[in-house]
């Protein structure tokens, strides 16, 4: 006899509804302190930081914060290094974001925040750089010509 009915045992299903309405919150709240406050960290003075996404653990006591900080996805290989910096930085001041969060959200805990950079920024600009290259767009007009010559027959 089955004891749990819905659950896969094949891998996890994804955050639940909980977690994903935390994570925004926390988003939000982030967006908000990290605009409005003085962050006391030489790597983090006149650095403008996007907030993408925050995952919560299922608890809600860990949030996973990505951020990028504005224009360093666009940047060429000089600006790795200070991205890492800013990553670091970001998570040297987290216990004090964390009580600045702990203020301004409604929640039974305030998590402990952990930053990571956001590769998804870069990849994007990638993948557009790729489709703006002559070779693929002679490619991929040639892939829709022969669909839209299907389609006619």
């Amino acid at each position: 006899m089955k004891r749990h009915s819905d659950k896969s045992k094949d891998g996890p299903t994804g955050p639940s509804q909980r977690q994903l309405r935390a994570g925004e919150l926390i988003r939000h709240a982030l967006v908000d302190i990290l605009r409005e406050e003085e962050l006391q960290d030489e790597a983090l003075v006149g650095v403008a930081i996007t907030v993408s996404e925050v995952r919560m653990s299922p608890d809600l006591k860990h949030a996973i914060c990505f951020v990028e900080p504005l224009g360093a996805g666009l940047a060429e290989l000089g600006a790795a290094q200070n991205v890492d910096e800013i990553i670091k930085g970001l998570n040297r001041v987290a216990k004090f974001l964390r009580g600045r969060l702990g203020r301004s959200i409604d929640m039974k805990f305030t998590p402990d925040l952990k930053f990571i950079h956001d590769e998804s920024f870069g990849t994007a600009a990638y993948m557009d750089k790729l489709f703006l290259d002559p070779r693929v767009r002679q490619d991929t007009e040639r892939r829709l010509s022969d669909v839209l010559d299907e389609d006619e027959d």
